[in-house]
C-alpha cells in the first residue's frame, strides 16, 4: 500500500513537472518538511549507500580469501589486496559519504581493471540470458550461475563516475564537514 502511494506521488510529481512547470516549485516546497534537501539529496544517499554496501559485500570475501582470488585471476596477491581493500574501505566511506571522491577513484580503477580482464577473456558485454543457454553448455564450478559478462563492472563504473561528478549529496559526512 505504501509502495503504491509513493509510486502515485512520484508519477504525479513528474507529470506536474512536465505539464505545469510553474507548479513544480510549489510541490517541492510542500514536501520540504519531509525532504529538506530535496529529492537529489535522497537519490544520492540511496545511490551512495547501495553502492557502498555492494562493494563491502564484494570486497569482504575477496580480502578473506585473497590467495584463492589472486590465483583464479592469475594476478599478483598484492594487486588483489589493493583492489579488495579499496572495495571494502571505499564501500564503507561511500556509505557514510566521507572523502567520497577519494573513495570512488580506487574502486573505479578496480572496476576498469575488471572490465579489462573480462574483455581480454573474450567475455561479452551482455551475457545471454541463462534460460536461453542450453543445459549442458553453461555450468560453473559451483553449479548454475550468472553467465559471465562485463556489464556489471561497466554499470559500477557508471555509478561511481556519477557519484564522483555529482558529489556525495546533502546527507553525507562530507556535507557536514565541508558544507554544501
Amino acid at each position: 500500500m505504501i509502495y503504491q502511494f509513493g509510486l502515485a506521488l512520484a508519477i504525479a510529481f513528474f507529470l506536474a513537472e512536465f505539464n505545469f512547470p510553474q507548479l513544480s516549485p510549489h510541490l517541492l516546497s510542500s514536501l520540504s518538511f519531509v525532504y529538506p534537501d530535496g529529492f537529489p539529496g535522497l537519490a544520492l544517499l540511496l545511490l551512495r549507500v547501495s553502492l557502498g554496501w555492494l562493494f563491502i559485500l564484494h570486497g569482504y570475501p575477496k580480502i578473506t580469501h585473497l590467495k584463492q582470488w589472486a590465483d583464479s585471476l592469475k594476478t599478483p596477491v598484492f594487486l588483489c589486496f589493493v583492489s579488495a581493500a579499496s572495495m571494502l574501505g571505499g564501500g564503507i566511506f561511500l556509505m557514510i559519504g566521507f572523502l567520497t571522491l577519494l573513495a570512488t577513484l580506487p574502486i573505479l580503477s578496480s572496476m576498469i581493471f575488471a572490465i579489462y580482464l573480462d574483455i581480454s577473456g573474450s567475455k561479452p558485454f551482455v551475457a545471454q540470458d541463462p534460460y536461453l543457454i542450453p543445459e549442458e553448455q553453461y555450468q560453473g564450478s559451483l553449479g548454475k550461475g550468472e553467465p559471465p559478462s562485463w556489464e556489471k563492472a561497466f554499470m559500477y563504473c557508471v555509478m561511481l563516475i556519477a557519484i564522483a561528478v555529482l558529489g556525495p549529496g546533502a546527507y553525507s559526512v562530507d556535507a557536514l564537514i565541508f558544507g554544501r
